[in-house]
């Protein structure tokens, strides 16, 4: 008779500080900032994440920046399959001989991809239905738009981001940190936030908190616009979101008298700012455009 998942995971042999120390001695790594590596010391914050994510048997988990393994271990011992994306070359060498040491009954699941994450397009079979990981800090939400672009089988996304990050990604429409990340992430799911973690669950400890943010798919906005056209548009409204959309979209449009033309017709006040419209009124937006024959996308 199988056991509970959260049994299973609650007696999952993990990564603790010693053991981490240990490795990246062996190693001789040190975590660098430009890779934006700092990895997860905390047993019980990695038995959290893949609580928080809804995981099991029947997924298969894409994991990026895998680092020395404290996530992937626990991922292992709950669902069917994990895809390592690791860019470091030395770890992503090093994690298949962890695995093989501290989980050798589930050293089958794991395949280790030693790329960098934004450069990958697809994926060997079987196909990902989750994403999750502890993502660099610096370059956390092109590496979770990018993967929701080019992966769509996946179905869920679990990241931890700094704090910051977080709470822009989950922002709705009106709010002070609403901005590009939050608009074009809702292109592809409902995003909402999913907890806060402290700093001394790492090594090093960051200089900033973090948060989880919890990622459901669903259908883009009905449109005739393109995913580019659509996001074209938003980076335009919030280059100067200070200004009105009449203004702002000016340089997109051809003109102001342009931008209201298309903002009129999308049913969007021309006097309004980009921080409080939805992606649905964006979609409209880049539609009208579109629709008007006179389309400057260059996206």
């Amino acid at each position: 008779m199988e056991q509970p998942q959260d049994e299973t995971l609650a007696q999952a042999v993990l990564l603790g500080p010693a053991e981490i120390r240990d490795l990246a001695a062996r190693l001789g790594v040190r975590p660098t900032k430009s890779w934006g590596q700092n990895f997860v010391i905390d047993a019980n914050t990695v038995r959290k994440i893949v609580r928080q994510a809804g995981v099991g048997p029947q997924d298969v988990v894409v994991e990026v920046g895998p680092g020395l393994g404290s996530l992937t271990l626990a991922l292992l011992h709950t669902v069917d399959r994990v895809t390592a994306i690791e860019i470091d070359p030395a770890l992503a060498a090093q994690l298949p001989q962890t695995v093989a040491e501290m989980a050798p009954q589930h050293a089958e699941r794991l395949t280790v991809l030693q790329q960098d994450a934004l450069r990958v397009t697809e994926l060997p079979d079987p196909q990902p239905t989750a994403l999750v990981a502890n993502l660099p800090y610096n370059v956390a939400v092109p590496v979770v738009l990018h993967l929701l672009e080019s992966l769509p089988t996946l179905e869920k996304v679990l990241v931890m981001v700094q704090l910051e990050v977080a709470e822009r990604l989950a922002a709705g429409p009106g709010g002070r940190v609403y901005g590009v990340p939050s608009v074009k992430a809702s292109w592809y799911a409902e995003v909402s936030p999913a907890g806060r973690i402290g700093r001394n669950v790492f090594w090093p400890a960051p200089n900033v908190d973090s948060g989880l943010v919890r990622m459901v798919r669903r259908d883009p906005p009905v449109t005739t616009a393109d995913r580019r056209e659509v996001f074209a548009v938003i980076d335009a409204a919030f280059a100067q979101r200070r200004k009105t959309l009449r203004a702002a979209l000016a340089g997109w449009a051809g003109s102001p008298v342009l931008a209201e033309e298309a903002l009129r017709r999308a049913g969007v006040d021309p006097q309004a700012r980009g921080e409080r419209l939805t992606i649905e009124q964006f979609a409209a937006i880049a539609e009208a455009r579109r629709d008007s024959g006179a389309s400057s996308v260059h996206a």
